[in-house]
Parts: C-alpha cells; sequence; structure tokens
C-alpha cells in the first residue's frame, strides 16, 4: 500500500468538496480549537469531536436523566439519552439529504443536552431561580464541554451546542439543523410518552396540527423531515413551511398545557424541586464537601456556579442518593467484633 493509499483525510476532503452544499461546513475549514493540536491522519475534526463527546463522562450520565418522566418504571420510556440519539438521527437524514457536514450534525446533536440537569427542565428551572437566571442547560452543556470535561471542541461544535435553543441563531446551517431536529424529537416522542403512560389520548392531539402533520408518530415525523428538506435544499438557510411551523409549535403549545405543566406526571416535580433547593443550600453552605474536582474550581468561579456544576451533573438516582446522604437518617450500623 503506498502513502496516497493511506492519506484517509485527503480522500474525506475531496469527498466534501465535490458533495457538500455550498452552504455547508467543511472541516478543513473549521475556526479550530480554542487549544490547537496535531492533526489526525484518519478523522476530520468534526469526527474527532464527536468522538471526544460520546466517550465522555457527561455523555453516560444522560441515560439516567429524566427526559418527561422521573424515574419511570416502565423500560419503554425516553431518557435524556435516547432523546440525544433520536435527535442526531432526526438531524443527519435533514443533513445528508441537503448535502451538509454529518459529521458536524451528529457531533452538536450528540453534545447538545450534555448539561441538562437531573430531573429535567424540573431541574433546570430550579437553579435558574436559585441564580437568579444564570443557569440554562444550553450554556451549561458548553461549560461542560469547556470546563468539566476539557473536551477542546471545535468553535463550530460549540456554537451548535449553545445555540441549539429554540430562539437560537447557530452560525452554521448544521447547528440550525440540529434546532429543528430537537424539536421534532421531543414534541413528537413525548407525544408517544404521554399516549404510553395513558396521560394524553391520540384522539385528544388538536386536530389542526395532525391534519397537517400526520396522525400517527411515523407519520408526523416523516412528514416534517420531508417537509423540511423540501424548503431547506440548496438554500442558505433552513426552514419549515409556514403551515408546518404554525403546526409544530401548536404541538407544542399542546403538550405544555396538556402535559408538560398539568399532568400526573409533573406531581412529582414538586419533590424534585425542593431536592435540588436542599442540595444547593447545602453545599453553598459547605463548600468544603465538594467533589474534588469542584472544590478546584471554586476560587475560579465561584461557590454558586461550582454548586450548579456538580448538581447539574448528577443523575435523577444519584441526586436522590447525595439528597439520602445527607439529609435521611440511618440506622445504626454495628461494627463487627473479633472474638
Amino acid at each position: 500500500m503506498d502513502k496516497s493509499d493511506r492519506d484517509y483525510k485527503s480522500v474525506i476532503f475531496e469527498i466534501e468538496k465535490s458533495f457538500l452544499s455550498p452552504y455547508a461546513a467543511k472541516s478543513y475549514e473549521t475556526k479550530g480549537r480554542v487549544n490547537p493540536i496535531p492533526e489526525s491522519p484518519m478523522r476530520t475534526e468534526y469526527q474527532r469531536d464527536r468522538d471526544r463527546i460520546i466517550h465522555c463522562k457527561a455523555f453516560r450520565r444522560l441515560k439516567h436523566k429524566t427526559q418527561v418522566f422521573l424515574s419511570p418504571e416502565g423500560d419503554h420510556y425516553r431518557t435524556r439519552l435516547t432523546h440525544t440519539l433520536e435527535v442526531s438521527q432526526i438531524a443527519r437524514t435533514v443533513g445528508r439529504a441537503i448535502r451538509l457536514n454529518e459529521d458536524l450534525i451528529e457531533a452538536i446533536a450528540m453534545g447538545h443536552d450534555l448539561g441538562h440537569t437531573p430531573f429535567g427542565h424540573a431541574g433546570e428551572r430550579t437553579l435558574n431561580e436559585l441564580t437568579n437566571g444564570r443557569f440554562s442547560h444550553n450554556e451549561q452543556s458548553v461549560r461542560v464541554c469547556e470546563v468539566l470535561e476539557k473536551l477542546n471542541l471545535t468553535a463550530e461544535v460549540l456554537d451548535g451546542i449553545r445555540e441549539h435553543r429554540i430562539d437560537g441563531n447557530p452560525k452554521t446551517l448544521e447547528g440550525k439543523v440540529v434546532g429543528y431536529a430537537d424539536r421534532i424529537a421531543y414534541v413528537n416522542h413525548d407525544i408517544d410518552d404521554g399516549i404510553r403512560a395513558g396521560l394524553i389520548a391520540e384522539e385528544s392531539l388538536p386536530e389542526e396540527c395532525i391534519s397537517v402533520l400526520g396522525r400517527t408518530h411515523r407519520d408526523r415525523i416523516n412528514n416534517l423531515v420531508y417537509n423540511l428538506v423540501e424548503n431547506s435544499a440548496g438554500k442558505p438557510y433552513i426552514t419549515l413551511a409556514d403551515e408546518f411551523e404554525r403546526a409544530l409549535d401548536g404541538l407544542r403549545s399542546y403538550m405544555f398545557a396538556n402535559l408538560y405543566t398539568q399532568s400526573e406526571a409533573k406531581y412529582e416535580e414538586v419533590k424534585a424541586k425542593r431536592l435540588i433547593e436542599s442540595l444547593f443550600d447545602y453545599f453553598v453552605k459547605n463548600p468544603e464537601e465538594l467533589p474534588g474536582l469542584y472544590k478546584n474550581l471554586l476560587s475560579e468561579y465561584g461557590v454558586q456556579t461550582v454548586v450548579c456544576d456538580y448538581i447539574a451533573a448528577m443523575s435523577d438516582r444519584y441526586a436522590v442518593k447525595v439528597f439520602s446522604d445527607i439529609y435521611i437518617p440511618k440506622g445504626w450500623q454495628e461494627k463487627s467484633r473479633e472474638f
């Protein structure tokens, strides 16, 4: 095998030049990393970012973090990890169809919720209230990448993670696709989980929305993906048709009114809020009890920020364990004696 046969990355660059849309982000044009590193002979910088995210501890913890239902007993409800995988799948399908950079899309999608708190948005709202509006999961996701995990990601991936929120404005079309995929995924899979839990019914979904998007989970996702591709291909922007945008927003509003804020599934959030408040209060008053990684950050970032780092990193069950260790009395366990 001669050297040209082994120059894998040059082949990828040639494929990008010949295949990708003129509006796509090219990996060889990345703005790079804050801390430059030697190039890989095989992987592009966006591939490396995806791999760094997938292999980090914060990504693994997503499997035990709430999507909608707090610590559900059933095996088929989504978690923050399965949500992330669904976002990636939808975004990559759109990206490939309109010839965007799939590696960049996948890296952003895999990292977009790394900073999510235990107990879903209930945990996020609580930390935001406790810090007077200074906490959000998208900014925390970037902080996980830059400070806590030190992933040293490219500028384009960090931008896509930071700006994936509904009112965000990513600099790349790949980031915009992930933003749409996030909405498409959570609205539709949360409907699916809500129906499975018996908290909403298929027939209660607003007719003006499902008549446009489709009457089944499969049809809605397929139609939204197809419409996003049809309205974005060959253009310097990403958009749905107005009718589809209104229908998706209508379903999202329905979910807030009937599942996210009003259903039986949310009653436990009051307890989750108090648990987060109790942990925050304890560690702000006792920062010396923080694990070593977090204690080392106190002088640079301040106690409230670092306590948020620690709490946001917890899975649902670990947050309950830490709360129990601090506040729940334990029975005396007699030490073994030698006779």
